[in-house]
């Protein structure tokens, strides 16, 4: 079974080779003869107890008197007031290193695969691949952390760092990005994280505005500031991770005016002339994380010790019970505030890091050589967190294979399937541990596999994860799903699904270490006093949330606001409504930029104006969401111009409202939304994949545009509401 992105093109996600149904069914045949026997028992075990859902629900959030005037407050009801630390003492992410790394100092920390042989492929077109063979995980211990981080701390100090500058790390996750960042945190120098695909004008911004004066990166990434050296202001050192990718000498000429140094001879400097450490307190700024920039010039998110210790407090108290005998595979990109925080969750409670990449992590992964086992196989993790497009994957790669084969394997896999759904969602007929055992030996075993087998809990963010999805992982793969809502500016958290909670399509109670509030916003139709349920924009206060962006204060008060309390709030733009339990959902985006199934942001507005430069749009409205990879469009064509066309091309319709549903002219729109879209250098994923040509013009009178004529987008989202559903399918 092969998963790949939308396009089919992309990394292979997972693969397996499916049984024949003969050679399944002879496998499990004496399982399905048990199987047989064995459900009408369960089924008379739990017949006596059967009783209806009772609509009470378990109380997850509870009211406070923080939200003022025009909000109304929750937070969670395990704790009477916010927690601000994992434990007493651990009040920086330097303190939460150190004594963990005490505490599991025997236990494995970090695990790289070993590199036995790298081959370069020609491919037919003229491209090359970079095939890898990989061998296993080589650990390192938390003790043996502890000393390369003390060690690299006292080693930057050495080569002249100035400790009232800012760092940068430019790389790919891997263990020498967690060692440094330890390193300089330990030295209470602040990080400046950039992520590897950043572009060149993003890039050197982001170096310039913080005076980075020492940048860590790794090989490759050298090419890349080689090419920016000229526009680089403050720089003066690079500490790079040595990799099987030699640095050119055409690269160092261009940097030659810097101090390079491989990682571990400032490892082995610092080792041998140890310098003690400058520990930072909980206020001092930790990280300065840079935003993707998809809507100009990235933001720096100033994130303070403080905030993200809250941050790690109040995760720890509502995952499973997790400790040093659990796996975690590392790929999710450092430099993203998710993949950071659930790093430093990780730490505290002592389990064990395997890194891998999205490039490395199946056997049939685009950079794994034939033969060799991908990073889940071989790691095998107990611990996974994803966004949902990756579990999306997973789910449409094994209802394809499964349908094709259909038969008695399709007929089995859906009795299996909606028997435990079914026990999932409060059927107690169906709710035996020994059927749900029967199930998961003949159907679901070979599921779990293709994760390792050995998974426990999987943690969902970065976009809404669908109902679909989520009974899929929950029922296939056998483990909980904690769907987490939060953002840069508040250390990735804000609420979090209780590992007990089986509903869907909400994000849970707000973390033990923030208030979660509701604003009504009177103009796009949300209110606190909205029934059944408060609705309004969502607002996040508490310790976890984030200092400001680095350098500008306009932007800074504008989404941040301190009451009279002290209490730092954010203003996300995001629309919740809050159940009676007292979770969250998020439901709509206050303003016009939408995130995409992929993480990818698109700011509505602006592709607008790109695309409104086509002679043929009269009028437009861009509509994108989080659940698909792509945006599309209704369009007002320019009747005129549409008509035109129509005449020269020879189109024969009877009226206008024809020749818009016509599928040539619809192409002709779209091929111009393409041209247009292409001149404003628009990406490939701003670009509508799909548009509705709307015969009526959009007025003033009808309520669809103001008086300035600009458009209305919430009551246009109502009034086509079927059509972007059709759209979007």
């Amino acid at each position: 079974m092969e998963i790949t992105d939308g396009d089919g093109q992309g990394w292979p996600l997972l693969q397996t080779n499916m049984r024949s149904n003969t050679s399944f069914f002879k496998e499990q045949g004496l399982l399905g003869i048990f199987a047989a026997l064995l459900l009408p028992i369960a089924v008379s075990l739990v017949l006596p107890f059967k009783k209806s859902l009772k609509n009470k629900q378990k109380k997850r959030g509870v009211i406070t008197n923080t939200g003022g005037e025009l909000g109304l407050a929750m937070r969670n009801i395990k704790f009477d007031s916010l927690i601000h630390e994992p434990w007493s003492g651990a009040s920086t992410i330097a303190s939460l290193f150190e004594q963990s790394c005490a505490k599991f100092s025997k236990h494995p920390y970090l695990g790289t695969r070993r590199l036995i042989s790298r081959e370069v492929i020609d491919s037919k077109d003229g491209r090359k691949f970079e095939k890898l063979h990989l061998g296993e995980y080589e650990w390192e211990n938390y003790g043996t952390v502890f000393n390369r981080v003390c060690d690299f701390a006292s080693g930057i100090v050495q080569i002249g760092h100035d400790l009232n500058s800012h760092v940068a790390i430019f790389s790919d996750t891997r263990a020498e990005w967690l060692i440094t960042s330890q390193g300089c945190f330990r030295q209470n120098l602040t990080v400046v994280t950039i992520y590897a695909s950043l572009g060149e004008d993003a890039l050197v911004h982001s170096l310039n505005e913080t005076q980075i004066s020492t940048l860590i990166c790794d090989s490759k990434q050298l090419k890349k500031v080689a090419a920016i050296r000229q526009q680089l202001q403050s720089i003066k050192y690079i500490i790079y991770f040595k990799d099987y990718e030699e640095v050119g000498a055409d690269v160092k000429s261009k940097l030659n005016d810097l101090t390079i140094l491989p990682l571990h001879e400032v490892e082995q400097l610092g080792k041998n002339n140890p310098t003690p450490p400058r520990l930072p307190e909980h206020d001092n700024i930790a990280v300065i994380m840079y935003t993707s920039g998809s809507t100009g010039l990235p933001k720096g998110v100033m994130i303070s010790h403080g905030n993200m210790v809250a941050l790690v407090a109040g995760v720890r108290t509502v995952i499973p019970k997790i400790g040093p005998g659990d796996v975690y595979l590392g790929y999710l990109p450092l430099a993203h505030v998710f993949g950071l925080a659930g790093e430093l969750v990780i730490l505290s409670l002592g389990c064990a890091i395997g890194y891998g990449s999205p490039l490395t992590m199946t056997d049939t992964s685009n950079k794994i050589k034939k033969g060799t086992k991908g990073d889940v196989s071989m790691l095998r993790p107990t611990l996974l967190i994803a966004v949902p497009a990756i579990l999306d994957r997973i789910r449409d790669g094994v209802s394809k294979k499964i349908n094709e084969k259909g038969g008695m394997l399709k007929k089995l896999f859906d009795l299996a399937y909606n028997r435990r759904l079914k026990a999932i969602e409060g059927d107690l007929l169906v709710a035996s541990s020994l059927e749900a055992f029967i199930w998961d030996k003949i159907v679901f075993t070979h599921i779990r596999a293709l994760l390792g087998g050995r998974l426990r809990f999987v943690l969902c963010g970065g976009a809404p994860l669908s109902a679909d999805t989520q009974r899929f992982v929950n029922i296939c793969l056998g483990v909980p799903v904690g769907q987490g809502y939060g953002l840069t500016e508040t250390c990735a958290g804000a609420a979090f699904t209780d590992w007990d909670d089986t509903s869907v399509g909400r994000v849970g109670p707000p973390l033990p270490c923030c208030y979660i509030k509701l604003v009504s916003w009177e103009e796009g139709g949300y209110t606190i006093s909205d029934s059944p349920m408060p609705r309004g924009e969502i607002v996040v206060g508490g310790p976890s949330v984030t200092m400001g962006y680095f350098n500008n204060k306009e932007k800074t008060k504008e989404a941040y606001k301190v009451d009279e309390r002290g209490i730092r709030w954010f203003y996300t733009g995001d629309i919740g409504q809050f159940h009676p339990d007292g979770c969250l959902e998020v439901i709509d985006r206050k303003k016009d930029i939408v995130k995409l199934q992929h993480g990818e942001y698109v700011s509505l507005g602006k592709v607008e104006s790109v695309l409104a430069t086509s002679n043929y749009v009269a009028n437009i409205m861009v509509y994108a969401n989080s659940f698909n990879s792509y945006c599309v469009a209704l369009v007002v064509p320019a009747r005129q111009e549409l008509e035109r066309w129509a005449a020269n091309a020879g189109i024969a319709y009877k009226d206008f409202e024809e020749l818009c549903e016509n599928e040539k002219a619809i192409n002709e729109v779209q091929q111009s939304l393409l041209e247009a879209a292409k001149a404003g250098k628009l990406d490939k994923f701003e670009i509508p994949a799909k548009i509705k040509l709307l015969p009526d013009p959009w007025t003033p009178e009808s309520g669809l545009v103001t008086a300035a004529l600009k458009i209305k987008r919430e009551t246009i989202k109502a009034k086509f509401k079927n059509d972007l559903q059709k759209l979007c399918q």
